[in-house]
């Protein structure tokens, strides 16, 4: 499994040297990577419907509890094909899609990277290599969806994304830690044997809070939803793929993979209801307001997450398996609709539905495949749609509390996504044919094939659910823990109120469909109340946050050099002195304290003249040079004392530092005496009260009893541990190697950012 998603990784890598020899005629090929991963997980399909679970770990830190574990069940698999199997049809899209341009290298490598992260998120068993693959995704998303970097509009939208996701990301690694410490483990498998500890515990409410925080960023839910519509910005494969199958349901996959180790006291259910519910409702009426194809795509994705989140929090059997099938059922019917509708702008150059009619006259398959995709999204037997959203009916009809109220929820938001289906994968093939679309001609294969082949699932999977009944289904819900006697996916279930809420709900929608065409009367009273949104909240909410930042930072970052350093040394007096006062009793010990010799009281002497003389010279060289005679007698001291090592470290950066200072300092004008003698009063009593403090402190430190414990813990293991004889290499390296890797990792990225500025050309307009 790792070597599954290092293959995307490698990947992504060979595509920065050698991408652009191969996007301009062997770009289809590309799609041989997802193909390839989806065979290969399609070996296991039989094994783990046998009740088999595949596993592996490799180490990586053992001693904090992280390795890479990854375990591949019945749930991990479902999502490990979609995420390949949809992966493969949109890399190949992709290859005619995009073809020709200049980034198309750059493209399938931001894919392959997007791929391997979300891979390593569904099969993750350890939830720190969980949190590493989850920000990957936000990252490599990023890239995607401002993919189109010319466009302004696309790199706020990558941006707005990135926030989000990357708020989620960190309520994610706050949950990730707090649950490892109380489960006493980071294995999600481990944490199920914790369960009860973990519930009963005073953090619980934390855990879930940030754990929902994550999932329902991720996942696009009320009032984080607003960064998905913003998100089409990017080409249709990115959205086709990010918004149908994989990104967004990364939150789905979360919270029911911890579900079994979670799940339970009713603030879970509740709130997963409640936020669900609302979610799917409020992203269903948006979608009459929408004219633009992507547009109603991107809220009915939306609404359709809120109904996984919706059953996921019903929480019974029915519920987890209603939720599991819908899961196949969206990605099936949404990745074809996107797929269908990047090829109607592809040809017409335009995703408005207002101006477009009649394209069946010149691209009939392409009608046939939108009108399967719409009737499975709006749930027409015999597609797998219908199966779906009778799944949900039962599942709401049978919850304990609220019955009636969940079902007529379920039933207004299946109305209008089947309104919404049908004005993306009907509207635009029906009536008349424009004169300037009559010269449009069928698209490649490489266009068309992929959403046949997802169309034509629909209807197999429909007519025969057993395909993936027992390969599948029964896996995933063994995998959540969910034993749901005798499972039958049936199409027909006889007569009975969920087959009346299906036909009420296929009914209804045709009238919406018919009577309530597209208006700008309806999206402008949807845009008067846009103030009130979640997004426009939000939006002034950072607004308002930035500005209070830029007045902060100005009262701080002034650019005055003395005023950062009388708040950094104010900031040092008021801590130290209080901790003097509260926490310290000076008892000097004056007998302990050796006779000051001579060579001492002279070097004493040299360094407090040199000082002065820093201080009240008009001369910046001179002042530089006074500085270098207290470094050298720093140098001394430690001389006098036996520590020869960091004499010359002192002695070394001392005089590499007054090279520099002389270089720089040189060809500068003598002082301007422009100094207030206020301020020269204030610097002299901030320098002198915290001179004080470090001498009392010094003074307190060295009364204490002498603890050589970690001393003679470096020295007796520098080399049984890490075979090396300079203990302060030993512990730069090996002790302290995760600091060091930090410290190497934020100089390489400065380096990067540098190496950019120098390479940025930018061209000044006529």
């Amino acid at each position: 499994m790792l070597g599954a998603i290092l293959t995307g990784v490698i990947f992504a890598l060979v595509l920065v040297f050698f991408g652009r020899f191969l996007k301009r005629r062997l770009a289809i090929l590309f799609a041989a990577v997802p193909l390839g991963l989806f065979l290969y997980f399609s070996q296991y399909i039989k094994p783990i419907a046998n009740g088999d679970i595949i596993t592996q770990s490799v180490s990586w830190l053992p001693s904090f509890g992280i390795n890479l574990d990854f375990t591949l069940d019945g749930l991990s698999l479902m999502f490990s094909l979609l995420i390949t199997g949809i992966g493969f049809l949109v890399f190949l899209y992709a290859s005619e899609y995009l073809k020709g341009h200049q980034y198309l290298d750059r493209f399938y490598g931001y894919l392959g990277l997007f791929m391997a992260a979300m891979l390593g998120v569904v099969l993750s068993d350890n939830v720190v290599t969980l949190f590493l693959f989850w920000e990957i995704t936000s990252i490599s998303s990023f890239f995607l969806i401002g993919f189109n970097n010319n466009d302004k509009a696309s790199r706020k939208s990558a941006i707005t994304a990135l926030s989000l996701t990357g708020f989620g990301g960190v309520l994610f690694l706050g949950f990730s830690l707090i649950l490892g410490s109380i489960a006493g483990t980071y294995s999600i498998t481990e944490m199920l044997n914790a369960k009860e500890l973990i519930v009963q515990s005073d953090y619980y409410i934390p855990i879930i809070i940030l754990l929902f925080g994550a999932a329902f960023t991720k996942s696009a839910q009320f009032p984080f939803h607003f960064w998905l519509p913003g998100a089409m910005r990017a080409p249709t494969p990115v959205s086709t793929y990010l918004h149908s199958a994989t990104m967004v349901k990364a939150g789905v996959y979360l919270l029911m993979r911890f579900t079994p180790v979670l799940g339970g006291p009713d603030s879970w259910h509740y709130t997963l209801l409640a936020v669900g519910g609302v979610t799917m409702v409020y992203a269903a009426v948006q979608i009459v307001s929408k004219t633009d194809l992507k547009a109603i795509l991107a809220y009915s994705t939306i609404s359709a997450l809120g109904v996984m989140i919706f059953l996921t929090g019903l929480g019974t059997n029915k519920a987890i398996l209603a939720a599991s099938v819908f899961i196949l059922v969206h990605a099936l019917y949404k990745a074809t609709l996107f797929l269908i509708t990047g090829i109607i702008d592809h040809k017409t150059h335009t995703r408005d539905i207002r101006k477009l009619s009649g394209l069946r006259k010149v691209m009939l398959p392409i009608a046939i495949i939108g009108l399967l995709a719409a009737l499975s999204n709006g749930g027409v037997p015999p597609t797998f749609g219908f199966l779906g959203k009778d799944l949900i009916y039962e599942a709401a009809l049978e919850s304990e509390r609220w019955n009636w109220l969940l079902t007529g929820a379920s039933v207004f938001t299946n109305i209008l996504l089947f309104y919404g289906g049908f004005q993306v994968g009907v509207k635009p093939f029906i009536g008349d044919l424009p004169a300037k679309y009559e010269k449009i001609t069928m698209p490649k294969p490489q266009l068309w094939i992929p959403p046949a082949i997802l169309a034509l699932l629909s209807i197999v999977i429909g007519i025969f659910p057993l395909l993936i009944q027992d390969s599948l289904v029964v896996p995933t819900l063994n995998a959540l823990h969910v034993l749901e006697d005798e499972l039958h996916l049936k199409l027909w279930h006889g007569f009975n109120l969920v087959l009346g809420l299906s036909m009420l709900t296929i009914l209804i929608g045709l009238l919406i469909y018919f009577k309530m065409q597209p208006s700008d009367k309806r999206t402008a009273l949807f845009t008067k109340y846009e103030p009130l949104s979640p997004k426009a909240v939000i939006l002034k909410g950072g607004f308002y946050f930035k500005k209070f930042s830029f007045k902060w930072t100005n009262f701080f970052q002034n650019g005055y050099l003395r005023n950062y350093i009388n708040t950094i040394l104010l900031f040092l007096v008021f801590l130290l002195g209080f901790l003097l006062i509260s926490h310290i009793q000076l008892k000097m010990n004056f007998d302990a304290m050796t006779d000051i010799t001579f060579p001492e009281l002279a070097t004493l002497i040299i360094l407090i003249i040199s000082v002065l003389f820093a201080v009240i010279t008009q001369s910046r060289l001179a002042a530089v040079a006074a500085l270098g005679i207290v470094g050298l007698s720093i140098s001394l001291i430690f001389l006098f004392y036996s520590a020869p090592d960091l004499a010359m470290t002192q002695f070394s950066i001392d005089t590499l530092t007054m090279i520099l200072f002389v270089l720089v300092l040189y060809r500068l004008p003598k002082y301007l005496n422009l100094t207030n003698p206020r301020n020269r009063i204030k610097d002299v009593i901030i320098a002198t009260t915290f001179g004080t403090l470090i001498a009392l402190l010094a003074l307190e430190v060295w009364q204490v009893t002498n603890n050589n414990e970690v001393s003679r813990f470096y020295a007796e293991h520098a080399y049984t541990l890490a075979k090396g004889k300079n203990v302060v290499n030993v512990i730069l390296v090996d002790f302290r190697g995760i600091d060091t890797l930090m410290e190497s990792v934020v100089l390489t990225v400065a380096a990067i950012g540098v190496f950019s500025l120098l390479k940025l050309r930018l061209h000044q307009k006529d």
